[in-house]
């Protein structure tokens, strides 16, 4: 009997106590960033295109994984947050951010500088372009300029869409032939082009690529093309500054190398994670 009384009054001391720390921990959890300046106060509404291994793609169980996710998720909890990924094709994503749909951009985004004066952007990682095609093909590429009159497809608006097209207007400039580049919504419509016999190559980024190797859905032809960083992008200064400090701190404490290093991404050779650029004004 006193042994059960005893028992009921640990629990019961045990589980206010848990209560308080807990209510304790969430009041002492304050983000930095002035609810008027997120979407939605209180939460990190960020858009990802799930199409793109390992970065950010969908598992067997409809669950979003890959390397973005995780960076989202825990930049969220450092800034105590509530973590809300919008899936989205990449086309889509600048002109609903600009009409306030959501927070930013977190999809492997490579930075330029044209973006980073029409957005915040915080670059986070290092990513080339890769040339492949269909595992069955018996096509090389020795260099780019061997693209001409061949066919290539491109994730549309992308950075090596214009990567691409740059390269095409030199080598056609030089007389030689026509490339046809074709852009399409997402990269799995440009698997799928290439599956079909529609494409003779594809360009996407490094990460990308590797994904589609891994899998053996793709060979590589022609890799470490048009090196640049990727970045995360925002509508807002004051996010873009609190995410860029706690991806700075994540890189003090190991976090960041922890996480990049599990997807085997090139981490940002910076001694900083910082906001790049003038952003929009």
């Amino acid at each position: 009997m006193f042994a059960r009384r005893f028992a009921t009054i640990a629990a019961t001391v045990l589980t206010s106590y848990t209560a308080l720390f807990s209510s304790v921990s969430n009041a002492a959890c304050t983000s930095m960033i002035p609810a008027d300046q997120l979407v939605t106060p209180g939460t990190l509404a960020l858009a990802t295109n799930p199409t793109l291994k390992p970065l950010q793609f969908i598992d067997g169980e409809g669950n979003l994984k890959g390397m973005n996710i995780d960076l989202g998720n825990e930049i969220a909890k450092r800034l105590c947050l509530k973590m809300s990924f919008m899936r989205m094709d990449f086309p889509s994503m600048v002109p609903a951010m600009s009409a306030a749909r959501f927070d930013g951009i977190d999809t492997g985004m490579f930075w330029t500088e044209a973006r980073s004066k029409s957005m915040y952007t915080v670059p986070y990682a290092m990513a080339t372009i890769t040339v492949v095609v269909s595992p069955n093909s018996k096509s090389t590429l020795p260099d780019i300029k061997d693209l001409a009159g061949h066919s290539i497809g491109v994730e549309a608006d992308s950075y090596q869409e214009k990567w691409v097209r740059d390269q095409v207007k030199t080598i056609e400039a030089a007389g030689g032939k026509a490339v046809d580049v074709k852009a399409f919504q997402t990269a799995s419509d440009v698997m799928a082009a290439m599956r079909a016999g529609q494409l003779d190559y594809s360009a996407f980024p490094s990460y990308a690529a590797g994904g589609f190797i891994k899998d053996g859905a793709a060979k590589m032809v022609l890799g470490g093309l048009g090196g640049s960083q990727t970045t995360m992008a925002f509508r807002k200064r004051a996010v873009a500054v609190a995410v860029a400090k706690a991806m700075d701190d994540m890189r003090a404490d190991g976090t960041y190398a922890k996480i990049l290093d599990s997807y085997s991404m090139q981490k940002l050779p910076a001694a900083h994670i910082e906001l790049v650029g003038t952003g929009p004004g």
